[in-house]
């Protein structure tokens, strides 16, 4: 299981560990959770590690081929929220977009005590888990700088966990009315990508691994295909929508992939991580509310579409709610774009100055 080729047995537990994580992720959209495929297939695969990860799992580890083309597949999914109609309105999010980068470096710096200070977590797994952003960059670039990935895990998916449900909660409290997913609204395409279609979408993910890998771009795995697809948005003369069941049949590899690191992971372990998560996420969304409340004061830009922009949650859920509340969805997904840019680029020049994997 651990050469080149994979054995038998190695594809017959992956088959088995997709099915799980694919009937977990129709399990979740049931209940109306977010991200469900994502979060769902996270929770059945870390599920059946925790019981099987010292028998039937104990030498297993997933294709690392087939999570990478899928991750390609994720940063192709971002890509395409960069649209043409976004490049007349740019000169409107001047100052809120120049405005993300102090935002980026101070809620990652307030992370970073959080949790080398209050966790007493390494140097590298407190500056990839501090991350405001870039779920699966702070994975990728984390795992390769030696922080403890089922800690990183834990830490960034619950970020977005708590963000994506206190968000949506407190939003539909202050208003009265529901927002986001609770409210029926969806950030998909109307329909279904015509099958011709489907070999320009891979070539895309191809193309933006092979770009990521020959100008060694942090997260090349992702960034490499989002910066290539948004390119080609941009042009006008490409317009890619994945359709949904190949965006949840890549939230499933990859949250199978994911749930499958927490073999070592404890109880008391997640626990931790979970309270410090919610001190995390709070400091966030008190530092997004303060910009927003600024600049609001000095835009024309409502205080709730600035800190839908701002919090550090994904950028399809956040797309969701800004939608549901009649707001501009474009202001919000190109903020959340540039604030995965701004982060996975300042960590990655920070990575290699303070070399946070040597502590």
């Amino acid at each position: 299981m651990t050469g080149t080729s994979l054995s038998l047995g190695t594809i017959w537990l992956t088959a088995v560990m997709l099915t799980v994580g694919a009937a977990c992720g129709l399990g979740a959209q049931m209940a109306g959770l977010p991200m469900p495929f994502m979060l769902g297939s996270l929770g059945g695969a870390g599920l059946a590690a925790g019981v099987q990860g010292q028998s039937l799992l104990r030498d297993y580890r997933f294709p690392e081929r087939l999570r990478t083309v899928f991750i390609g597949l994720i940063g192709v999914m971002i890509g395409t929220q960069v649209q043409p109609d976004l490049l007349a309105e740019i000169g409107d999010f001047a100052l809120t977009l120049t405005a993300l980068a102090g935002f980026v470096l101070l809620a990652h710096a307030g992370n970073m005590v959080i949790f080398q200070q209050l966790g007493g977590y390494s140097r590298a797994t407190a500056f990839y888990a501090g991350m405001p952003g870039g779920l699966m960059e702070s994975l990728v670039m984390g795992e390769r700088a030696g922080a403890d990935l089922p800690v990183l895990t834990a830490q960034q998916f619950l970020r977005v966990i708590l963000v994506i449900t206190l968000l949506p909660t407190g939003l539909s409290l202050w208003l009265g009315h529901p927002v986001g997913s609770a409210a029926g609204a969806t950030a998909m395409a109307p329909a279904p990508l015509p099958a011709m279609s489907l070999p320009l979408i891979l070539a895309a993910a191809l193309g933006g691994l092979w770009i990521g890998r020959l100008l060694r771009l942090p997260a090349g795995q992702i960034t490499g295909p989002l910066v290539l697809t948004a390119g080609l948005s941009l042009t006008g003369l490409v317009d890619l929508h994945l359709p949904f069941w190949l965006i949840a049949t890549a939230q499933v590899v990859v949250g199978v992939s994911l749930g499958l690191r927490f073999n070592s992971m404890s109880l008391a372990m997640l626990r931790r991580s979970a309270g410090l998560s919610v001190v995390s996420v709070l400091w966030m969304l008190t530092l997004g509310a303060l910009f927003a409340s600024v600049l609001a004061s000095v835009t024309d830009l409502p205080f709730v579409q600035l800190f839908l922009a701002y919090a550090p949650g994904g950028v399809t859920e956040m797309s969701v709610i800004a939608l549901s509340l009649a707001a501009n969805p474009a202001l919000v997904s190109l903020h959340h774009v540039v604030r995965i840019l701004f982060t996975v680029t300042f960590m990655g020049m920070f990575a290699r100055r303070t070399g946070p994997d040597e502590g």
